[in-house]
């Protein structure tokens, strides 16, 4: 069963996977009503469609929203018995015993090819769920960068910016490990010497983030992100932001906070010395870095606070309350180095608004 989109079907992306699934003799079927920021419902009624058919194998053709569903379906197909927001790490579901999955991913963000993690919604709650389970890493990731060819400006630039943040968390929060040291670090610079160029249309640039992508998603998979992720899914599924660029907005606020603890421990100046950026001390490298990604999103076209995300402050206001409770309670907030309290979280998302830098 190939799990995709109604636009990549349009578009013909999935018509080169039919075509090598007839070569072979396979039979196929495809499930395109994925939407973007996919949600349970999606999820159930995808699986549904499985055990009607009968895979052997899934094929996600997609982003990330694509692979996260395809995942949660495959978990569903296994064991009808799990409700998909009950998707966890600690109990064992036996997928493989029913059927195997390909990744093929068409945009250059989210890593979810190479990643245990599932992110779903749950629109009822307006909130973002972070699930995930070490079953539900694809058996084959293809990375074709022929797949992001016609990928627009502005879906290259929210998913490549996933990708940059995914990188540095992977690299600073507390899971961090020698074995994804190395790939968060290439990733991260990948990052930002090809995404404006990608941005433009140069297809060798393009490629570039292609890996990048793919890179960092081994990277953060193996030692999860951290703060940003925990206020970027908040913000994300109150306000239908999509989720490279809102994890970005608040990458380099979460870096300045946490870069203001006395406690240190952030990494910052080592990142920033990879990158060629001052690295005196950790408070100082970690300025640089926010404002080195702030201007990395302004040469985007990117929002660099949330009133430039064309959110009212009254609006914002009035959801502040819900955005704190959903970040505090996100799986990813407790990765940071620094983790806020909730008046800390308060003042976090109303300095994000104005632009102001962390000071606190």
């Amino acid at each position: 069963m190939i799990v995709t989109d109604t636009t990549l079907t349009r578009l013909g992306l999935v018509d080169p996977v039919v075509e090598q699934l007839k070569l072979t003799g396979l039979q196929s079927e495809i499930f395109d009503q994925v939407l973007p920021e996919p949600d349970l419902e999606t999820v159930k009624f995808g699986a549904q469609r499985m055990m009607a058919f009968e895979p052997d194998w899934i094929v996600a053709v997609g982003g990330g929203s694509v692979i996260d569903a395809a995942k949660g379906m495959w978990v569903l197909y296994a064991r009808p018995d799990v409700q998909p927001d009950a998707i966890n790490p600690l109990e064992s579901y036996g997928l493989r015993q029913k059927a195997h999955m390909v990744a093929i991913p068409t945009t250059s963000g989210t890593g979810s090819e190479v990643s245990w993690a599932v992110v779903l919604s749950d629109h009822q709650a307006k909130r973002k769920l972070g699930l995930g389970s070490r079953e539900v890493v694809p058996d084959i990731a293809i990375i074709d960068p022929i797949m992001i060819k016609g990928l627009p400006p502005r879906i290259t630039s929210d998913t490549g910016l996933d990708a940059l943040t995914h990188a540095i968390e992977g690299f600073t929060s507390t899971y961090h490990n020698e074995f994804t040291d190395g790939l968060c670090l290439l990733a991260a610079r990948l990052v930002f010497e090809n995404l404006p160029r990608a941005y433009q249309g140069d297809m060798l640039a393009k490629e570039k983030m292609h890996y990048a992508a793919t890179i960092a998603g081994l990277g953060f998979g193996n030692s999860m992100a951290a703060l940003a992720h925990g206020l970027g899914h908040a913000f994300g599924a109150l306000f239908q932001i999509p989720h490279g660029r809102a994890v970005a907005l608040f990458l380099p606020y979460t870096i300045e906070y946490c870069a203001n603890s006395p406690e240190g421990g952030t990494r910052y100046a080592e990142l920033a010395g990879f990158l060629g950026l001052p690295e005196k001390n950790e408070k100082q490298a970690g300025a640089a870095l926010a404002e080195k990604i702030r201007e990395l999103e302004e040469t985007l076209e990117q929002p660099v606070c949330i009133a430039e995300a064309g959110i009212e402050r009254s609006a914002l206001e009035s959801e502040l309350d819900q955005l704190i409770e959903n970040a505090m309670n996100d799986t990813q907030t407790i990765m940071s180095t620094r983790i806020p309290d909730e008046e800390d979280l308060r003042r976090l998302f109303l300095y994000a608004y104005e632009g102001k830098m962390i000071d606190f």
